[in-house]
């Protein structure tokens, strides 16, 4: 397990690293535009969030915890989050396509966030939309022959396999500073939760996981492997808890 320290000295080495030619020009088809625009302008709305109140939260967090490094280690993450956008917004711009200024998923979500003063539900949250980010990104790029798309979506899935590790290593430590009961029951919370969002962004953006070669249910399996990878192995630390079930397809590996 990292410390906050050693995440902000991968958050500064990873941004020097440029993982795209944008010499290259895009080239899309007229049925990989139908496919993947609506979701592409979506998620590139998504991904500019300033991340005012998550770092209002992290520095109340890292205050009672005593972690003066973890505020800067969140706000090096929130501009990677940020560069993701950019080059978002920089490839619509390139193909000729203007930007979302809103979005009605954006909006709930940002709506959930302002209320949200917990870094517990935070990171729960970041943990599950990136999660659901690395299938969505994944798809996106099978879903185009165009080579820039792919480098910025590779860019991305490099990016947020680091962000999975950073955002589920802050959960550990906050799940397990948790009474046996508060565990129990926040960790079916975390389980309801994790599933609803993700059906909610499959319903908004199936589309583009389609095209990218993934029906509902192979989109289910990756999540369902996802979640039993990060939220579901908190189980270990419960005795007695059962064997981990989906709640969208059991008994999947």
């Amino acid at each position: 397990m990292k410390t906050s320290k050693a995440w902000i000295e991968h958050f500064k080495s990873n941004a020097k690293i440029n993982r795209i030619d944008w010499l290259q020009k895009p080239k899309l088809t007229a049925e990989e535009r139908e496919n993947i625009l609506s979701a592409m302008r979506a998620w590139q709305l998504g991904e500019t969030s300033d991340g005012a109140h998550l770092l209002k939260a992290a520095n109340r967090y890292a205050k009672a915890i005593g972690d003066s490094y973890y505020v800067e280690a969140v706000e090096l993450f929130i501009k990677e989050e940020q560069k993701h956008g950019n080059n978002l917004g920089r490839y619509l711009d390139e193909i000729g396509e203007q930007r979302l200024k809103k979005n009605w998923a954006d909006t709930m979500f940002r709506k959930v966030r302002y209320y949200n003063s917990s870094m517990e539900l935070w990171t729960l949250a970041v943990m599950t939309v990136e999660s659901a980010a690395q299938v969505f990104y994944q798809a996106l790029k099978d879903a185009t022959e165009c080579n820039l798309l792919k480098q910025i979506c590779r860019d991305i899935l490099i990016d947020e396999a680091f962000h999975i590790d950073f955002q589920c290593e802050r959960f550990q430590i906050i799940y397990e500073s948790k009474g046996r009961l508060s565990k129990h029951v926040g960790f079916y919370f975390y389980r309801y939760f994790y599933f609803a969002v993700i059906t909610l962004v499959w319903f908004a953006y199936g589309k583009t996981f389609i095209a990218g070669k993934n029906d509902f249910r192979n989109y289910q399996r990756k999540m369902n492997f996802k979640f039993n990878k990060t939220i579901g192995r908190l189980k270990e630390n419960i005795q007695g808890e059962v064997k981990p079930a989906s709640i969208v397809i059991n008994n999947q590996k």
